[in-house]
């Protein structure tokens, strides 16, 4: 039989392959930190989101091989037979430390440090990097769209645009990074991000008017409802939606056209029906530059689809998770790292920590130690708060960080966080990371 809901074949054929070399000739068991981190921040962005921790967590708990893998495995000579053996047993038992879920991170930050036997840590790579690139790259995008919102509401809606577990985790990503609601049910159940939803096209379509269709929608959900007023004519739309719910109308949505100029129309005709406090929702392919433009328009909420759930435009991260330090045949610690062009990493454990001077955020301070034994994550730097925290201790998740519970605790964090941002992290033009990244020796 398969594992429970088994994800260890959610992987990249090489970390099996890797592993399969590397109980042959001994240093499997060798321990080692593996560290996730980006080199840049990719699409230009100022800052970025870490999310989809919570659920990494849950996936490496998960990360069993059952009959169904270890036959799969087998028949298609991926391992040989001592590693299918060794695979029968496995459980990560390793520790994870890490930024909190909802944190900002910059070039370099040491979101996720592995720790554990080569053979325990190597095999995490690709759905470490599947989750957090993916899911960070719909919070950094979430969290510039909430920016540039404000005050004003944001809800997800792109389930469509997505594939049907990627929407579940985007509609998560963006709650964390500011959005309110979803419209997938399933990130509701799942998550408990709050859902939304009235009515589409369809439902006006299906009616043999517009009225009809209003009076239906009202008799099912109340005045209090949000009614879709661009199937026809706009105009003609807020005049029935007033006729048939009154002035105490909830809401319209207006989902096509040059959205400032008709928000702006709508809103004075909705105040001449004496609907004064009607409100309005756009949606029609909103981005954060689209919702900035918005500001000075009468618009009550937003509605984002396409464009959250696929990153604005960058749909990963781009993080990479490498090996920085390993014991020798001795047992001593030895820093390592690439030094190719354009891809080197900084070899050595790190501790991170985030410089404030009067609440603001000046830079990204890591600390790097070759004393992996004796460095502290915990203690704060003068003038500084640290950023990682335990995740997985001996092979046991921070309960603390999963299901709903960590999804409105890293909700919390990241608003809380994203006031140390300076001014300028705001903008959202293309530009350099809005803190440098320092690294300082440990000792």
């Amino acid at each position: 039989m398969s594992a429970p809901d088994s994800t260890a074949l959610l992987t990249d054929r090489y970390e099996l392959t890797m592993l399969d070399a590397a109980l042959r000739d001994g240093t499997a068991h060798r321990r080692c930190v593996f560290e996730v981190f980006g080199r840049r921040l990719a699409g230009g962005r100022r800052f970025g989101v870490v999310a989809g921790t919570g659920r990494l967590l849950q996936l490496i708990e998960d990360f069993r091989f059952g009959d169904d893998e270890l036959r799969y495995l087998r028949d298609e000579r991926i391992v040989d037979a001592e590693t299918v053996r060794w695979l029968e047993g496995y459980s990560f038992a390793g520790s994870v430390t890490g930024y909190r879920e909802g944190e900002l991170y910059f070039p370099g930050s040491p979101v996720l440090t592995v720790e554990g036997t080569f053979a325990e840590a190597v095999i995490l790579e690709t759905l470490a990097l599947s989750v957090l690139n993916h899911d960070s790259a719909v919070a950094t995008a979430a969290a510039r769209m909430s920016i540039a919102a404000g005050s004003r509401p944001l809800a997800e809606m792109g389930s469509r645009r997505a594939g049907e577990r990627s929407a579940v985790a985007a509609a998560r990503a963006a709650h964390i990074a500011g959005f309110g609601a979803t419209s997938n049910l399933r990130a509701g159940a799942e998550w408990g991000v709050p859902t939304m939803g009235t009515a589409a096209h369809s439902w006006t379509l299906l009616h043999d008017s517009e009225e009809d269709a209003f009076r239906a929608q009202i008799d099912a959900l109340g005045t209090a409802t949000t009614l879709l007023i661009d199937t026809y004519d706009i105009a003609t739309g807020v005049d029935t939606a007033i006729r048939v719910a009154g002035t105490g109308l909830g809401g319209v949505r207006i989902d096509s056209g040059d959205l400032p100029t008709v928000a702006a129309q709508v809103r004075r005709q909705l105040d001449a029906l004496g609907a004064t406090r009607t409100r309005i929702t756009v949606t029609s392919d909103l981005d954060e530059f689209a919702i900035a433009a918005l500001a000075a328009s009468p618009v009550d909420a937003y509605g984002v689809g396409t464009s959250v759930v696929t990153g604005s435009g960058t749909p990963t991260a781009g993080m990479v998770y490498k090996l920085v330090a390993r014991q020798d045949a001795a047992g001593g610690w030895v820093p390592v790292a690439k030094t190719s062009t354009a891809k080197g990493s900084q070899g050595g454990r790190k501790a991170a920590f985030r410089t404030l001077a009067d609440g603001v955020a000046t830079s990204e301070l890591i600390a790097v130690s070759d004393g992996f034994d004796e460095l502290d994550t915990a203690v704060e730097h003068p003038g500084s708060r640290a950023l990682q925290t335990t995740l997985i201790d001996h092979g046991r998740p921070d309960t603390a960080a999963l299901g709903d519970a960590g999804v409105a605790a890293a909700r919390e964090h990241h608003m809380r966080v994203r006031e140390e941002l300076p001014l300028a992290a705001r903008a959202l033009s293309r530009s350099d990371p809005a803190l440098p990244t320092v690294y300082v020796d440990a000792a």
